[in-house]
């Protein structure tokens, strides 16, 4: 399906992206990236939330996506990324690849990718989800690496400000009570060092990832669902979601050695949220 006639600003430019691009040797073993080449163009936005009227929902719910921003804050960016042509499935907007070899031995895997302000959720090295994210502004960074999910809860009062409430709370570093969970996505990193997520998304995580398991002492026998916090956001650098050069490359994963050292590691030794 096409996109509906522009009723608004011109279009500035206009790319293709190769989300299937190879990952480079050095970076990461032989990801199988799709081949799938997605044309988009970047609009200037000069209406508000009447401009959304032209998209469908589902049309919207892809523009979150693509535009690191939920639908209340899409018309307050300045640019958005649009694509030409509609697929049903959003999994070839991904700039993560569909599959990825070195996390093929995990049954579970979820990825951060800061610079990018994305996630993507694996199975046996195979994407099943991905979406936007919101980290930690800047002076309260999320911190990189990797971590395990902890414990979650429906909703919960943050420790700094217990007028902060999040819904859909999955611990991921339990000293700092850093998670992720739904909340506000506006187009750029604006936590408090949690990893915010679309509410949909959020649940389905919720519902999806694997705490870790305890012993009557509390002692953690078996950790959680494995996260990858990867890199960290520039925030004097434009968007890179709507940079041509990342648009055309995707993502890079990392290599196999780590991944192992990963699963190599001991669970912690005491529970407490």
């Amino acid at each position: 399906m096409e996109v509906p006639r522009l009723a608004v600003g011109p279009i500035v430019l206009s790319v293709i992206a190769l989300l299937a691009a190879p990952v480079p040797a050095h970076a990461a073993d032989a990801d199988d990236r799709p081949g799938t080449r997605v044309e988009y163009r970047v609009e200037r936005r000069i209406d508000d939330a009447g401009d959304l009227a032209r998209f469908t929902a589902p049309q919207r719910a892809i523009l979150e996506k693509l535009n690191r921003a939920d639908v209340a804050h899409l018309p307050r960016q300045e640019f958005m990324v649009v694509p030409l042509v509609w697929h049903g499935d959003d999994l070839p907007y991904s700039p993560f690849p569909l599959t990825y070899a070195a996390a093929a031995h995990l049954p579970k895997l979820l990825v951060v990718d800061q610079p990018a302000q994305a996630f993507a959720a694996y199975e046996g090295g195979r994407l099943v989800r991905w979406g936007p994210v919101s980290t930690g502004r800047s002076g309260f960074a999320t911190p990189s690496g990797w971590f395990n999910l902890n414990w979650r809860s429906r909703g919960r009062h943050s420790t700094v400000n217990p007028e902060w409430y999040m819904e859909w709370y999955f611990n991921f570093e339990n000293a700092r009570g850093l998670a992720l969970h739904a909340n506000a996505l506006p187009g750029h990193p604006s936590s408090h060092a949690c990893i915010r997520l679309l509410a949909r998304d959020a649940i389905w995580v919720h519902q999806w990832g694997d705490g870790w398991e305890t012993d009557r002492r509390g002692d953690i026998g078996a950790r959680g669902t494995p996260l990858l916090v990867a890199g960290q956001y520039e925030f004097d650098a434009p968007p890179p979601w709507r940079s041509l050069e990342r648009l055309a490359h995707g993502i890079d994963l990392p290599p196999a050695s780590l991944m192992i050292a990963s699963s190599s590691r001991p669970p912690a030794s005491r529970r407490g949220p």
